[in-house]
């Protein structure tokens, strides 16, 4: 496949801005080669600078559970463009958008809007803190909540990627209030609520995570973290941003039947526009400003443009129950073929899967947790990564992230993703062999 327009551009890219990318993963460090820059999106494909079609798997890493540039979304989008892109003043839509997402998250009593996840997640920790008076928090060993300073201790997704699951410039008092355990580990969990009584804040986690690769919670295990935070005083924060309104449509704490404290949001509530969110009781969330003292503010916060897309996608899947289904459905046939082709093969690699995420990972340990994930032979995935690139199947550059599906993928994109799969791990065999 040409994509010599897309090696120009990196390379002019790298003159002016870091790295070539505004996100790491996008660098394909881990896989090698040069990025795709893509030109145009439309329902399941990409288009890049070189006209090479893609159908793809990532759909912005979450938000486009619709496929990309939905009729009603555009539609919508299109005639709210002429009232001006950001006031810095509240809006209607911002009540709407606040409105809808507390009828479909029942634990979300009030809500505070953001710029993205990273900043949902960076509020709810110092809302738990100042609600608490506690100042640790326990996070979960390869689970990602963004870049602050508090998360990146045994990160996961592009730092895990990196070998550097601990950023420099994070000090080590930070360091020292952001406690981590293994995820799926209930009695790794217990152990440190008792070592650390009485200072722990909140526990974050994903419930279905999406940054070691898509890794699922084992039966029972979301329950016993929301009851031993109820037994140490500790406020229990589901992140969300990858996992809301795509496993259900009140997210991972519906599909579970668990409900957290707080719950911080993006991703789809923007249907791919800049927009993070959090949320959660009401007791808690008065202590934000101008209620309460936890200060937290944002210029662009509730951008009316971002309101409108987010709101567009949200009544969408509101309404029509069969998206989600019909993502779920595509997510598992083409896991299930894949599952099905490498058995065909003599392989047997790990498939988690659960709604509309997915990770192919090349190990045949079962991975429950992210040191099972580390057990990947991630040169092995950089090859098959590319070898689907080359046959139209965009995949996420990195082995420690999930794939997300759309609704818009139609039978004869999932024939193709599965005709690639084979011809890409019949390469591999023989090549390796």
């Amino acid at each position: 496949m040409n994509t010599i327009k897309s090696k120009q551009l990196f390379e002019q890219a790298k003159k002016s801005i870091v790295g070539g990318v505004n996100s790491p993963v996008r660098a394909f460090k881990s896989v090698g080669g040069h990025p795709v820059f893509i030109s145009s999106a439309r329902g399941p494909y990409l288009y890049d600078e070189d006209n090479n079609r893609y159908i793809d798997l990532i759909n912005s890493w979450g938000p486009m559970l619709l496929g990309h540039a939905h009729p009603e979304v555009v539609e919508f989008v299109g005639s709210v463009l002429a009232d001006s892109f950001s006031f810095g003043a509240p809006t209607k839509r911002e009540i709407e958008v606040a409105e809808l997402i507390r009828e479909l998250v029942p634990s979300i009593e009030k809500i505070r809007m953001v710029n993205s996840g990273t900043e949902a997640t960076m509020a709810a920790i110092r809302v738990a803190r100042g609600f608490t008076q506690k100042d640790k928090i326990i996070k979960f060993e390869g689970c990602y909540h963004g870049h602050a300073d508090s998360f990146l201790i045994a990160a996961g997704s592009g730092a895990a990627t990196f070998g550097i699951p601990d950023s420099q410039g994070v000090t080590k008092k930070t360091a020292q209030d952001t406690l981590t355990v293994p995820y799926n580990d209930t009695q790794a969990l217990e152990a440190c609520l008792v070592a650390n009584a009485h200072e722990v804040a909140a526990v974050i986690l994903e419930p279905v995570v999406g940054n070691m690769g898509c890794v699922i919670p084992q039966n029972g295990y979301l329950q016993a973290v929301r009851r031993l935070c109820d037994a140490h005083g500790v406020l229990l924060i589901f992140d969300e941003v990858m996992t809301g309104f795509r496993l259900a449509k009140g997210g991972a704490q519906e599909l579970f039947g668990v409900k957290p404290d707080l719950t911080t949001l993006g991703k789809i509530i923007g249907g791919g526009m800049p927009v993070g969110a959090y949320g959660g009781r009401a007791d808690i969330m008065d202590m934000v400003a101008p209620l309460g003292p936890v200060y937290q503010a944002g210029t662009l916060s509730g951008n009316p443009v971002a309101m409108a897309s987010g709101l567009a996608t949200l009544k969408i899947i509101k309404n029509n129950p069969q998206i989600i289904e019909k993502a779920n459905r595509n997510t598992e046939q083409i896991a299930e073929g894949m599952r099905m082709i490498n058995t065909k093969l003599g392989l047997n690699y790990t498939i988690n899967r659960i709604g509309s995420m997915f990770t192919l990972f090349f190990t045949q340990k079962p991975v429950n947790n992210f040191e099972d994930a580390k057990t990947t032979d991630t040169k092995l995935f950089a090859r098959y990564f590319h070898e689907m690139l080359n046959r139209g199947v965009y995949l996420a550059p990195s082995q420690y992230e999930s794939l997300f599906v759309s609704a818009a993928v139609q039978d004869a994109d999932i024939q193709h993703i599965l005709e690639a799969h084979e011809d890409c791990m019949a390469l591999l065999i023989e090549t390796e062999a």
